[in-house]
């Protein structure tokens, strides 16, 4: 769901400012940047940080390693998504 939804809003944005097939593209190359990221870092910190992998949602630490590697997530992802929407990757750029 939580692809669905992301790609979606993306290409939501994008296609009343290219064509379906370019919107397609670049959602596909920005939500997917960013998915493969976040899977890294928070399988990552799940492994770093002590007591992390076996934590549940009543514990603290649950939600802390959560939000450690969202924002640790969203610092690489940011510039990243950035780039490629400027330099046009996926669709074609008009200057």
């Amino acid at each position: 769901m939580a692809f669905t939804f992301g790609y979606g809003l993306t290409f939501r944005g994008a296609v009343s400012k290219m064509s379906v097939k370019d919107a397609f593209k670049l959602a596909l190359a920005v939500d997917t940047i960013s998915i493969i990221s976040m899977e890294i870092i928070d399988n990552v910190s799940e492994w770093l940080i002590p007591g992390a992998i076996n934590a549940k949602l009543h514990n603290f630490l649950f939600w802390w390693s959560l939000a450690l590697s969202l924002a640790i997530a969203f610092v690489i992802t940011v510039p990243v998504n950035r780039f490629v929407m400027n330099r046009g990757i996926g669709h074609e750029h008009r200057h």
